[in-house]
């Protein structure tokens, strides 16, 4: 069975995110890509797109920022939110843990209602460092066009 696979562009300061645009210490090329009724959605960070900055340093600021990014891919592709099936939450800092957990379910009630009671399968991993020093959180995701 030969599956239809789509990019969606990743664009920074409105520019697509690939060379000569974007420099080597920013790789990635795709916001998310679809392969049948799968979406994946690349990293999602607290770094604006559009001014190319990380605007704060506020853990749940940065956490908002990470989760409209998922939301906005998972539009993008003609889905929604609700149907985020995984996640996978990187934090450098431990203590973030419980304010990440508040503040993803406080977004999923205004958001992404159907994720309230029935959350995404979910992993958490802390590490040692994200992309640039000021990221404190990133975000993966993966979500079905459809769930029927």
């Amino acid at each position: 069975m030969n599956q239809q696979v789509k990019n969606y562009p990743e664009y920074w300061g409105g520019k697509k995110l690939a060379y000569p645009h974007v420099g080597a210490e920013s790789p990635k090329f795709s916001r998310s890509v679809v392969v049948g009724n799968l979406i994946f959605v690349s990293g999602c960070q607290g770094m604006n797109p559009k001014t190319i900055r990380t605007e704060t340093n506020v853990f749940e600021e940065q956490m908002i920022i990470a989760l409209d990014k998922v939301r906005m891919a998972m539009e993008e592709t003609g889905s929604s939110m609700n149907n985020v099936v995984r996640t996978l939450m990187l934090l450098k800092n431990l203590e973030d843990y419980p304010r990440m957990r508040k503040t993803e379910l406080e977004y999923y009630q205004k958001h992404a209602p159907f994720l309230v009671e029935n959350p995404p399968a979910s992993t958490f991993m802390q590490v040692a460092s994200l992309a640039r020093p000021e990221f404190l959180v990133e975000i993966d995701a993966i979500g079905v066009l459809s769930r029927d």
